[in-house]
């Protein structure tokens, strides 16, 4: 059994900045690549950031150069600090991981967390 939390959603002015957090817990082998998607209301969900377990980074044109993700492997765990908030990034946004568990180590399995709103406002 794998779960997925994240936290560090909230409310902010546009221009701000949030830093998410998405911890990865349980029977847990090896984690390979981790990201960040989100999905706003009435919108389909997109790719925010994902990375490798050896750092390798990916982002939506959107927010290149305001976010930026990162991760501990020695934690379980992905970050996406977000600078220069805009309205448009409102959104509930869900952590990904793909994971090898323990017991089952020769598949990889995604597994999704509950997800965090973030409301930026104009």
């Amino acid at each position: 059994q794998v779960e997925i939390v994240e936290s560090g959603g909230g409310l902010v002015q546009t221009g701000g900045s949030l830093r998410l957090s998405c911890a990865a817990s349980g029977s847990i082998f090896s984690i390979n690549g981790m990201g960040w998607y989100r999905q706003a209301p009435g919108k389909q969900r997109e790719l925010v950031a994902d990375i490798t377990r050896g750092g390798s980074t990916n982002y939506v044109d959107s927010v290149k150069g305001r976010f930026t993700i990162s991760r501990d492997n020695a934690k379980n765990t992905v970050y996406l600090q977000m600078n220069s908030l805009k309205p448009e990034d409102t959104a509930v946004y869900y952590c990904n991981a793909a994971v090898q568990a323990r017991d089952s180590f020769w598949r990889v399995l995604e597994y999704w967390g509950q997800g965090t709103q973030v409301t930026v406002s104009s």
